[in-house]
């Protein structure tokens, strides 16, 4: 089988349904579209986030372009590219505007006008928020956006699994249909690849279990090169023993952390911002507490600190906080008036992803990535609470318009590969899961989680990522022995497995092999035998290509247009 569109969105969250948005309203309904996600369109991890959405909305208050600016470049330890970081802040407002009229309900100071928090690392409360459901409100509003166009295809519950490509220039995609069990080709004239994260490889992880790194893993084997994946954002307050999100909002919001003694321990590393530090900082800062001692004992093994929101009231909380209250009740069992949350950090996010243009155009023609999938480079070694979800509306916004342009100045669709396609059905139906029987896929993923934990976290060494290294390609081999005894093609989550548990595996190698050859620290990427940050050598990005021996690095400069690197306090 084989269908065929204009413009193929492959991932369904804020990046992706931003994105067929404008495509659809920059081709006036002309072009043929189609989404493709491996969940139903609601479900995508989007709908997760919490906090709220950082744009400069208050400049009579203090608030300017050139700050917001400042700090996200300062947040990134100096790896951020200072020319995208310029187009971000500019647009950003005007994508709380656009949402806005397209009746997103977001929270409102006592005046009407709309309301914004601190978080961390910002120096002006501007992260744009409805309730702790932001997320979710922004994936609703795209939606229901979303229902004007009519020539929108949705493929829901769609796996892709590999991208193709003929002398440089985008085909289509292979799809396997969970629901149905078929196996096709979707052409393409353009695509868009806004599949997400990849965190899925840490156990405690503030991520959906969808969230495998599919759309990274897929461009990575097909030529696009990734870019400073070594950079794996931990957020500092993940539900103990769940490692669901306690968004940063409830910092923002005057939240304090405690360690066992019963001090705010932030005043050590961080005095200017305490709690509303940035992310790297206060996760380093909280597995320093709980190593020397000070955090409190957990059955599990996983050693915590507090959370302590009591102080702000049942009004303030129910009103500003009410899922982090309902989460808490339901998986922590404790309401958060009246006891302190335990928290921990967890692997939230990747700084990296597909290497792209300031356009989200990767080196691939006809195929651009926006969101957490790609690597516009924005966010450098660390990202700042509430520019993701930002990021995914502008870049959403860039990549439809270009990519719908592109698609549309295309006058044929490019010719079928149905070799490629039957060489990739065979692959996923004859060959993964096709091993001796020897190896279980779920303790291959269980022993990669639990050594990228304890290797690969908030601190890390030469040695422990040597032995993580060592450690992924044994699994690499082992994985090859998994036998899916399941043959069905319909909801066949076994296979479903082994693809996924491969793609996290490949996508460890990179951040490990980036991540040893990176001798310093910057940011997110904090090693114990290389403290400080080294601009001479490692002012630069990390690129990996893939080969069959493993990730092959070269490196690019970084776009330094504003500001020079200086020592980075708080």
């Amino acid at each position: 089988m084989e269908v065929s569109h204009d413009l193929l969105i492959l991932g369904s969250g804020l990046a992706g349904l931003r994105a067929t948005v404008e495509a659809a309203r920059v081709s006036k309904g002309e072009l043929d579209i189609a989404i493709i996600s491996r969940v139903q369109l609601m479900r995508s991890h989007s709908v997760c986030a919490e906090g709220g959405t950082a744009a400069v909305m208050r400049p009579e208050e203090g608030d300017s372009l050139e700050l917001h600016a400042w700090d996200t470049v300062r947040g990134s330890d100096f790896l951020a590219d200072q020319d995208v970081v310029s187009l971000f802040v500019q647009e950003s407002p005007r994508e709380i505007v656009q949402l806005e009229h397209w009746g997103i309900p977001w929270s409102r100071r006592p005046d009407g006008r709309i309301n914004q928090r601190p978080f961390g690392g910002h120096s002006f409360d501007r992260a744009v928020f409805a309730e702790d459901k932001t997320g979710f409100f922004e994936m609703h509003t795209l939606y229901d956006t979303l229902q004007k166009y009519a020539r929108v295809t949705r493929y829901d519950e769609c796996y892709a699994t590999s991208i193709l490509i003929e002398n440089g220039v985008f085909q289509g995609v292979t799809v396997w249909n969970l629901t149905t069990g078929e196996f096709f080709l979707i052409r393409g004239k353009a695509l868009i690849i806004a599949t997400g994260g990849a965190c899925r490889m840490f156990s405690f992880t503030t991520y959906s279990f969808t969230a495998t790194g599919d759309g990274m893993a897929m461009a990575y084997r097909a030529g696009m090169p990734l870019k400073d994946m070594e950079f794996v954002q931990f957020h500092p307050t993940g539900l103990v023993p769940s490692g669901i999100l306690i968004t940063e909002g409830a910092r923002g919001e005057g939240g304090y952390l405690k360690n066992n003694k019963g001090e705010r321990f932030m005043e050590k590393y961080a005095p200017s911002k305490m709690e509303t530090a940035p992310r790297d900082i206060v996760s380093r800062s909280e597995t320093t507490e709980i190593l020397e001692g000070r955090g409190f004992k957990s059955p599990e093994g996983m050693d915590y600190v507090h959370l302590d929101l009591t102080h702000l009231g049942a009004q303030k909380i129910n009103e500003r906080l009410p899922l982090i209250r309902e989460v808490t009740i339901k998986f922590a069992f404790l309401d958060p008036i009246e006891k302190p949350i335990p928290v921990r950090p967890a692997a939230h996010y990747c700084m990296g992803g597909i290497h792209t243009n300031i356009e989200g155009a990767t080196p691939v023609k006809g195929i651009w990535a926006a969101g957490e999938a790609a690597c516009v480079s924005l966010h450098g070694a660390n990202r700042l609470g509430s520019n993701s979800t930002a990021e995914c509306l502008v870049w959403g916004k860039i990549t439809g318009d270009k990519a719908a342009r592109y698609a549309m100045a295309q006058k044929s669709l490019p010719p079928a590969l149905q070799k490629k396609v039957q060489e990739e059905e065979k692959r996923v139906f004859e060959q993964v899961g096709h091993g001796d029987g020897s190896e279980d896929v779920y303790v291959i993923r269980n022993e990669l989680q639990k050594m990228m934990d304890n290797n690969v976290g908030v601190y890390r060494t030469g040695p422990q990522m040597e032995e993580a290294l060592k450690k992924i390609r044994e699994l690499k081999q082992r994985i090859k022995r998994v036998k899916v005894k399941d043959n069905s093609r319909i909801y066949n989550t076994n296979l479903i497995n082994v693809i996924e548990t491969t793609n996290l595996i490949e996508l460890a190698e990179v951040i490990v092999v980036g991540g040893l050859a990176r001798t310093e620290s910057r940011g997110a990427h904090s090693r114990r035998d290389f403290p400080n940050r080294d601009d001479v050598n490692w002012g630069k990005h990390t690129l990996a290509s893939y080969t069959t021996d493993g990730p092959k690095l070269d490196y690019s400069p970084v776009a330094m247009t504003m500001w020079q690197p200086v020592e980075r306090k708080y």
